[in-house]
C-alpha cells in the first residue's frame, strides 16, 4: 500500500522525516509521500533517509498547500514535486511569512483575553519557521487552558472563534498553477471535508488531475461519490491517512490505515511519465 498524505515537523506534524520513513517501513508500506503544509523542507531529508531501505521503501516528493475558496477550506496536494525549485520556494518563503504574522496576532489576542501563551512558547513546539494553529493548539493545551487540542479549536481559534485570524488568501487556482509549472501532479485533498460540495466542481474545471478518495473520515457513500467522480472526469484516485503523529486529543488515524493500492500507484506514475514526455 501507498500512503499519499503524511506530515512531519517540517509543517504540523510531529515526527522529524526521518522518524517519518521509519515508521512508514515498520509499517510495512510499499511507499509514501510526504505532504507537508506549504514547505517543501521535509523532503530532502526523507529522500536521504530512504536510501538506507535500499528500494523497499519509495519516497515520493509531495506539498499539501492551504487554499480558501468563498470562505471554504481547500487543500490541494501536488505529488512529484521538484523541490528545488525556484519559483516555488519563493512563494512558499511569501506563505510561511504569512503564517507567521498571522499567529503572531492569535497569540496576542489569546493574551489580551488573559490566556498565559507566548510567541516564543509556539515557535518552539513548531521546531521550525512555519507556525500553524496546531502549534498553539499545543500551546495552549500544555498551558493547561484547553483538555484537547480539538477543544482549542473549537473554543478559540477555530473559524468564527474568538481567537480566529483569517489567513492569506491564496487561491486554489494559484497552487495549480504553481504545481503545473513545477511539473508535478495535482489531486483535491480529502474533498469529504469541504463545507460546500459544488466547490468540487469548481476545481475541477479549474483543472486538478485527481482526487483523494480514500481518507480517514469519509464514509463508504462519499468514497462511492468520489469514485465516481474520478471516472466521469479522468482523474486519477489517490489516498492517504493524513498522518501527523500528534495526541492529545486531536483525531489523528494510524499511518497507512488508508492509502491506495500498488496497481493505482501505477496509474498516477503513468500519468506523471506522460507530463514528462511533453
Amino acid at each position: 500500500m501507498y500512503d499519499l498524505h503524511t506530515h512531519t515537523y517540517a509543517s504540523d506534524g510531529v515526527l522529524s522525516p526521518e522518524e517519518l520513513i521509519d515508521r512508514a517501513f515498520q509499517a510495512g508500506l510499499a511507499g509514501i509521500a510526504v505532504t507537508d503544509h506549504d514547505t517543501t523542507a521535509g523532503i530532502a531529508p526523507a529522500l536521504e533517509h530512504q536510501t538506507r531501505y535500499e528500494g523497499r521503501l519509495e519516497v515520493i516528493p509531495g506539498i499539501e498547500m492551504n487554499t480558501e475558496m468563498e470562505g471554504c477550506d481547500i487543500h490541494i496536494l501536488g505529488y512529484f514535486i521538484d523541490h528545488h525549485d525556484e519559483n516555488l520556494l519563493v512563494r512558499l518563503e511569501e506563505l510561511k511569512n504569512s503564517r507567521r504574522g498571522r499567529a503572531h496576532e492569535m497569540v496576542c489576542k489569546l493574551k489580551n483575553m488573559g490566556y498565559n501563551i507566548s510567541f516564543e512558547q509556539v515557535r518552539q513546539i513548531a521546531k521550525n519557521d512555519l507556525i500553524a494553529r496546531p502549534h498553539i493548539a499545543q500551546a495552549l493545551l500544555l498551558n493547561n487552558h484547553v483538555f484537547s487540542i480539538r477543544e482549542a479549536f473549537d473554543k478559540l481559534i477555530g473559524r468564527g472563534q474568538p481567537a480566529y485570524v483569517p489567513r492569506y488568501k491564496f487561491l486554489p487556482e494559484e497552487a495549480l498553477d504553481l504545481i503545473k509549472m513545477n511539473g508535478g501532479i495535482s489531486v483535491l485533498a480529502h474533498p469529504g471535508l469541504i463545507k460546500d460540495q459544488s466547490m468540487i466542481s469548481t476545481v475541477i474545471a479549474a483543472g486538478i488531475q485527481g482526487i483523494e478518495v480514500y481518507y480517514p473520515d469519509h464514509t463508504q457513500e462519499q468514497i462511492q461519490v468520489y469514485e465516481k467522480i474520478a471516472l466521469q472526469h479522468g482523474l486519477v484516485v489517490t489516498g492517504g491517512s493524513d498522518y501527523h503523529g500528534l495526541n492529545r486529543g486531536l483525531h489523528d488515524p494510524r499511518l497507512g490505515c488508508c492509502g491506495i493500492s500498488t496497481l493505482q500507484m501505477g496509474e498516477i506514475k503513468k500519468l506523471y511519465r506522460k507530463m514528462r514526455e511533453k
